[in-house]
């Protein structure tokens, strides 16, 4: 995976144990986004409260989203009416079975500013998305732009997510904790969702 790199440090039988330096990129694989990603003066991962990180979430499956295309507030369906302020929001767009090629990063579906405005309004707790960014990663200006309205605004995002055609259900209990990185502007996460 890019931004991972692991080697071996102690080694058994030579050892008396087995131990790996880990060097992870704070954005690789699947991640969370603190508010020190895009402001340096926000506050990093490790002050993101833990009750923040779990909690009911619904799924809107967007199977057929277009590459580069907008995901907006119509995309939503029914969830739109029914999200109570503080559960999360989980986009599976199918977009996690193109890891490993090139359109994964340079042709992804992103979040349309009318949907990110929303979740902020109607207090959205975390998004989830299967693509790498909420936005355009090629577009300093969507990035900065997507990034500070949901990070601003208190939405805790959640990037690079997998295996969600494995679930079921339409509403689930989220949970996705970082590594307590002092002042981290992102963090690697195990996600979990467990049906109701």
């Amino acid at each position: 995976m890019p931004g991972v790199e692991l080697k071996p440090r102690h080694r058994r039988p030579h050892d008396a144990w087995n131990s790996t330096v880990l060097s992870l990129y704070s954005h690789c694989g699947t991640h969370m986004d603190a508010p020190a990603h895009v402001d340096s003066d926000a506050y990093g991962i490790d002050q993101i409260p833990l009750d923040r990180c779990y909690g009911p979430a619904w799924i809107v499956r967007i199977p057929d989203v277009a590459p580069r295309s907008l995901i907006g507030i119509e995309h939503l369906g029914h969830v739109a009416e029914q999200l109570q302020p503080g559960e999360g929001l989980i986009l599976a767009t199918g977009w996690s079975s193109r890891w490993g090629t090139p359109q994964y990063r340079d042709a992804l579906p992103r979040v349309s500013r009318d949907l990110a405005w929303w979740c902020v309004n109607r207090q959205v707790r975390i998004l989830g998305v299967e693509p790498p960014s909420v936005a355009d990663v090629h577009n300093r200006q969507e990035l900065e732009e997507i990034h500070g309205i949901l990070l601003k605004g208190g939405v805790i995002i959640v990037e690079g997510l997998t295996n969600l055609e494995a679930i079921s259900s339409s509403r689930v209990i989220f949970a996705v904790f970082p590594l307590k990185i002092k002042h981290g502007d992102g963090s690697p996460v195990r996600a979990v969702a467990i049906e109701e």
